[in-house]
């Protein structure tokens, strides 16, 4: 079984440190430790964690509540709050970005592992119904709607360039923004239009209108090189020569 990957977000080094140290022995994937807003913002965006444990002050000027709406811009990641400032007009902001948790320090290590614990359960509870709701609409067979942040989002089809497999989760990439969803790339291409969309590598599928150019080991669309593996080739050009 794959560990639930924990990325830190701690300006105190001491007790992000000790986290680290408690969530290996735990059996967690720590992915790194951080301890700026931009820092983190990318490390969550670059390695994709399940989980994000953020304290709200950070160093610099941007805050972990600002860190956390930005990631959410792009990936739907859980968030759990690490905070010393429990004042009405903090946790009104942090309770917009919709996290998990709130663990107020000081805290014990077993109030750590217990909140975790309780978030991965959620999360797993939660995880199917995410992935049934990103469903077509039944006589609307041009757009799905995607689960992101408690809203059902429009997609229409026709704004899908490509969309890759990442673990258990396929991200979508549209004209617009990138959707992240809890669903295996095989199951979503059951799923899709195949008169439109097609497999070209076990990590990825395309929508075959929007291609560019194709290669004998890639593909390209909109500045993106996306590669072909051997087993999906035959196919891709059984499609580029019908056209």
């Amino acid at each position: 079984m794959t560990p639930t990957k924990i990325l830190i977000v701690e300006d105190d080094m001491i007790i992000a440190a000790n986290i680290s140290l408690q969530l290996s022995k735990l059996g967690y994937e720590v992915t790194g430790i951080e301890t700026r807003a931009a820092d983190a913002i990318h490390h969550a965006l670059e390695s994709k964690p399940d989980l994000i444990l953020m304290d709200i002050q950070l160093r610099g000027e941007s805050t972990g509540i600002e860190a956390a709406h930005a990631i959410h811009e792009t990936l739907d990641i859980p968030i759990i709050y690490l905070t010393a400032n429990e004042d009405d007009a903090t946790f009104q902001k942090a309770k917009d970005t919709h996290p998990f948790a709130f663990i107020s320090k000081p805290f014990s290590n077993q109030n750590l592992e217990r909140t975790i614990a309780l978030v991965e359960e959620r999360i797993k509870g939660t995880s199917k119904k995410i992935a049934e709701e990103s469903i077509f609409q039944e006589g609307q067979e041009d757009r799905i709607f995607i689960r992101n942040q408690n809203k059902l989002i429009k997609v229409m089809l026709d704004d899908i360039l490509w969309v890759e497999a990442e673990r258990n989760y396929c991200k979508i990439t549209t004209t617009q923004q990138a959707f992240l969803i809890v669903s295996p790339l095989n199951k979503l291409c059951e799923k899709m239009d195949q008169k439109r969309f097609v497999r070209i590598h076990r990590s990825f599928m395309v929508n075959f209108s929007k291609l560019e150019a194709v290669a004998e080991t890639h593909v390209e669309l909109k500045g993106k090189i996306l590669p072909i593996g051997k087993q999906f080739k035959e196919d891709l050009l059984r499609l580029v020569n019908k056209v």
